[in-house]
């Protein structure tokens, strides 16, 4: 992770891949990486003081602020090993930071309700768990809002950037590839997964660029999109991220790739901070 020129600059945005939630119990790098990404964060920028989760599990009729003074665990899947359930991470909220952040979306203006949200789901607890363990920073949930439009949360991520300013970690979480069909191919023993690192190389090549018109338009732009995202909820998170990176004189933001790896044939597994 680039190290900054001085001690008060501003955090990264984050996107990152959470794969399936049995990740917390996988030796996989994608699991050591996020296991290491939280004090790399604290070491190059001091602690944040609080995080904005964005996640592709929580999705409403419009963007939503959680505002829940305490933030339960929400065990949003099924199937999976006796452990994952037994998991909490139950991190304290802010009601006060959920009304700046909903004075942010109204100033820009973006459509948005606060509600006193349950918890956090699987796409966020689970990296937070691995970047945090001690559930000690305050999380905000913000929800995807169902229109799944990519210039619309490139525009609520725009709508935060000031957050990472004041201390706060915007943290988008999705998959850099989502196809489930496939996965289901793949534990059967027929893999189909050329176009994962397909896809995940045009990213990155296309982050790389600044090429925010072909990112915006990525089922047109590359061949391998549709197949990585039949539906597109796990792609959207990174948007808010992009945009959260935005300067105050329009700079579009600088992408670093700080991961790349493959879990279970399928599921690309980068890991993006934008400046």
């Amino acid at each position: 992770m680039t190290t900054p020129s001085h001690a008060s600059a501003p955090l990264p945005s984050l996107f990152v891949s959470h794969g399936a939630p049995s990740l917390l119990l996988e030796d996989v790098p994608a699991r050591d990486f996020l296991a290491g990404l939280g004090p790399q964060l604290d070491r190059t920028y001091g602690r944040p003081r609080a995080v904005v989760a964005i996640s592709a599990h929580d999705m409403a009729r419009l963007t939503v602020v959680g505002s829940a003074e305490r933030l339960e665990t929400i065990h949003d899947f099924w199937g999976f090993p006796d452990e994952l359930y037994r998991r909490r991470y139950n991190a304290p909220g802010s009601p006060d930071l959920a009304q700046h952040v909903a004075g942010l979306l109204g100033a820009a203006g973006i459509n948005h309700a606060v509600a006193d949200a349950p918890g956090l789901d699987h796409g966020a607890w689970v990296p937070l768990t691995l970047m945090y363990p001690a559930a000690d920073i305050p999380v905000v949930p913000v929800s995807l809002s169902a229109t799944l439009d990519e210039r619309q949360h490139l525009a609520l991520g725009r709508a935060l950037a000031s957050l990472r300013r004041e201390g706060v970690l915007v943290l988008a979480s999705g998959s850099t590839t989502h196809n489930l069909r496939d996965l289901g191919r793949h534990l059967a023993g027929t893999p189909e997964g050329a176009y994962v690192d397909g896809f995940a190389e045009w990213l990155a090549a296309t982050l790389a660029a600044g090429d925010e018109a072909a990112l915006l338009d990525w089922r047109a732009a590359t061949p391998y999109g549709r197949r990585a995202h039949p539906t597109p909820e796990h792609f959207i998170p990174l948007f808010a991220a992009y945009g959260a990176a935005y300067g105050d004189n329009g700079a579009p933001p600088r992408a670093e790739r700080l991961h790349h790896s493959i879990t279970h044939g399928i599921l690309a597994m980068d890991a993006y901070a934008f400046h």
